[in-house]
């Protein structure tokens, strides 16, 4: 009995080593979490800095028009992304639901980005052309008289309040300097573009030129006026509808970026 008790008290003795060592003192085991972490991000961060962008760059993609932009503002003013999301996930369920799976270059203009999973309404990241003009003004003005299941609320007073041109120039100028490759003609005509794309009856001298793939027309179906209702629908009708992800350019871009 007593040399059981004399061994037991021996290998009590003993120095710890190893792993064990450290997780008896505090002082090795906080050192070494420390320096974990601080390798673990100096590998995830330090070569960002030695990198210009880190989105993958797709054919197709512009910076939005004056008009566009309005519309989105409005579309974050209303909280329309609380229960829509701007981001199709690479799952079978939401691919063939909404569409193909939505790239990171979509979204590279965007400040702030839409994205999310959580969502009450559908997702919007490819909803432009898949409706009339007149679907969405209805829908916004009365969502139960389109999808009697909804419980989206009416949005009629933007077809009754007029856009504000206060100074979409400036508001491309802020856009600028955050990285949004605006030029100085985007800038300098913003207000004469805005007014241009919602109604076809002007001049639009170069507008496509800067802005390529731009739908115009009167989205409200109100010529005497342009309405915030002309705003969020051009901006909806656009989502979606730049990169053409079926084309052998775009499926090369997308192979690419799948093997980084």
């Amino acid at each position: 009995m007593t040399d059981t008790v004399s061994q037991e008290a021996a290998v009590q003795e003993l120095p710890a080593k190893g792993h064990k060592r450290i997780e008896r003192n505090v002082t090795l085991l906080a050192v070494g979490a420390f320096l974990t972490v601080a390798i673990g991000g100096i590998v995830e961060i330090a070569p960002l800095f030695w990198i210009d962008n880190t989105i993958e760059k797709v054919d197709g993609m512009r910076p939005y028009t004056p008009l566009e932009q309005a519309g989105r503002d409005i579309y974050v003013r209303e909280g329309c992304y609380t229960c829509h999301s701007q981001m199709i996930r690479p799952f079978r369920d939401e691919v063939e639901r909404y569409g193909h799976y939505s790239l990171a270059a979509e979204s590279m203009y965007d400040h702030p980005f839409q994205w999310g999973s959580k969502r009450t309404g559908p997702d919007l990241a490819r909803v432009g052309d898949r409706y009339s003009d007149e679907w969405h003004v209805q829908h916004l003005k009365n969502p139960q008289s389109v999808v009697p299941e909804s419980i989206m609320p009416s949005y009629s007073f933007l077809s009754e309040t007029p856009i504000k041109f206060e100074d979409p120039a400036a508001r491309l100028t802020a856009l600028r300097r955050v990285g949004v490759p605006y030029t100085d003609a985007d800038i300098e005509n913003a207000e004469q573009d805005l007014q241009i794309q919602a109604n076809p009856d002007l001049s639009a001298g170069d507008f496509h030129e800067r802005y390529p793939k731009t739908q115009i027309r009167d989205f409200d179906g109100n010529p005497q006026q342009i309405t915030e209702m002309d705003a969020l629908v051009a901006y909806l009708q656009m989502l979606g509808t730049l990169v053409d992800v079926n084309s052998a350019a775009a499926q090369e871009e997308l192979a690419s970026e799948a093997g980084r």
